[in-house]
């Protein structure tokens, strides 16, 4: 990676504009030993001790698992912003690691800029005896401030690894390594979305089991969601009652999109049976590609509150 002061001519040094969310990597253990997002922007950065300049904001601070889309939005709007000022060369978002790869492909899908987005965060808490935070953020910077970063959409940057936003999965609950890519390859990028409202769009995911019964995604069903994300077995395939129950969602027009459980791959429909991917994807169902159930649910709700053929984003 380049040294910053060798990126930009003299008199011409950007910032790298930083969004903070919480996440582990503003965490400390509270009085019970619980992790709680206590630090803000300007702690992390000091933390980080990186060199190139850096402004931003602190957008949310709360734990990823609780990153409900509307905070997204924001976040779409806010990464917006700051690469409308011609002086930021990158923005870096420090984000809990449970939905880095949900919000880091909502971003991704409508990221139109040559400036990278990076994100990044941490396994252990700030307050751990060798916290990874600081690393990472520091790295985040850093390539935000690459030139070589530009042109890639949005990135994540973790354990020393940079990873397309794009098939990013979190692979483990505690490496320091945490994500990797689902597909050997970088995926293609479907031409970026003007910014739509994922909020207004509610898509649900629904996990399968050898022998599952109708009962639950029958009452998923009864609910009447825009859309379904299925964590299927295998390579896109469900149990025979799950399959009825799909078939009659596929008939109402209800979309539904059948991702895997299964952590590398690709899903392809080639079983047949009510339950097969061959079957469901005659009646219409999507197959996810490389993308697993979340990103999946992130790239159904961006279609269908784009109003697009949710296929041209899989």
């Amino acid at each position: 990676m380049a040294s910053w002061k060798t990126m930009q001519p003299a008199g011409s040094i950007g910032k790298v504009f930083i969004i903070a969310t919480g996440g582990t990597i503003a965490s400390t253990q509270n009085s019970s030993g619980a992790c709680v997002p206590t630090l803000h922007r300007a702690q992390l950065v000091e933390r980080a001790g990186a060199h190139y300049p850096t402004t931003g904001i602190d957008s949310a601070f709360l734990d990823s698992s609780d990153m409900p889309l509307a905070d997204i939005d924001e976040l779409v709007v806010a990464t917006r912003r700051a690469l409308a000022d011609p002086e930021i060369v990158g923005v870096v978002i420090t984000h809990g690691t449970d939905s880095l790869a949900d919000t880091a492909l909502a971003l991704d899908l409508m990221h139109s800029d040559p400036r990278p987005v990076i994100l990044t965060g941490a396994q252990r808490p700030a307050d751990h005896p060798a916290p990874d935070g600081p690393r990472n953020l520091r790295e985040s910077i850093e390539l935000a401030a690459d030139p070589s970063a530009r042109n890639r959409g949005v990135l994540v940057r973790f354990g020393g690894r940079t990873l397309p936003a794009r098939g990013v999965i979190k692979r483990h609950t505690s490496d320091l390594d945490a994500f990797h890519a689902t597909s050997p390859l970088p995926l293609s990028r479907p031409a970026p979305l003007a910014p739509v409202q994922l909020s207004s769009v509610d898509v649900v995911i629904v996990s399968a089991w050898a022998g599952a019964s109708e009962t639950a995604l029958r009452a998923i069903a009864s609910t009447r969601p825009d859309g379904v994300v299925v964590a299927a077995m295998g390579s896109g395939n469900v149990s025979t009652a799950m399959g009825h129950v799909l078939t009659g969602m596929l008939n109402d027009d209800t979309p539904v999109v059948i991702s895997t459980q299964l952590p590398e791959g690709e899903v392809t429909f080639d079983y047949g049976g009510a339950g097969g991917g061959h079957t469901l994807g005659a009646l219409g169902a999507i197959p996810a590609g490389y993308l697993r159930p979340h990103q999946a649910r992130i790239a159904l709700t961006a279609a269908l509150a784009a109003g697009i053929d949710p296929a041209s984003l899989f």
